[in-house]
């Protein structure tokens, strides 16, 4: 690719991280070197992941990146100092350009739970070396972020049966 773009798949619907494994699927497929990186999530959250890693994608899980919405009673000063870590060694894999796409699952929601300013954010996908395909998934992406992204998802929850009180269950909602 001579030219990287930047997708962000957001809103309140179910989709965004499914979404964000087609594409890495599709690439992997055509061989493209592809890594996916999830925040917010806990190690074993996801059968996915470890059957990516199967098929020869790279997994990164930032688990001391916990959300504040599931985990509130975790300090926000240790959240931002986790991220502060995971976007330095982020920036390190970016220098080492051998990825030809890389998946920020749950990006999105670092700047909408307040752990990274939308500056911040803003300044690291900058940082994204010209031909890298990236990736950024979350729930409340900002207009800056927006902006600056080339492909723009909106999933939209119209009906979820978390409505009727019914407990997510494994290998569907998660």
């Amino acid at each position: 690719m001579d030219k990287g773009l930047i997708h962000i798949y957001t809103g309140d619907g179910k989709g965004k991280t499914t979404a964000a494994i087609g594409i890495s699927l599709r690439a992997k497929s055509s061989g493209l070197n592809v890594l996916f990186v999830q925040f917010f999530k806990e190690k074993d959250s996801g059968s996915e992941i470890s059957l990516l890693g199967k098929i020869g994608i790279g997994t990164i899980i930032f688990e001391k990146v916990k959300s504040p919405y599931f985990n509130p009673d975790i300090a926000k000063d240790t959240l931002r100092k986790e991220v502060r870590a995971a976007l330095a060694r982020l920036t390190e894999i970016f220098t080492e350009n051998l990825f030809d796409l890389i998946v920020l699952d749950e990006f999105i929601c670092l700047i909408s739970e307040d752990v990274l300013s939308e500056r911040q954010a803003e300044d690291f996908v900058g940082r994204k070396p010209d031909k890298l395909e990236l990736v950024l998934t979350g729930y409340g992406a900002t207009k800056g972020m927006i902006r600056l992204a080339d492909y723009v998802t909106n999933m939209q929850n119209i009906k979820h049966p978390f409505e009727k009180k019914m407990v997510a269950r494994k290998g569907i909602e998660f």
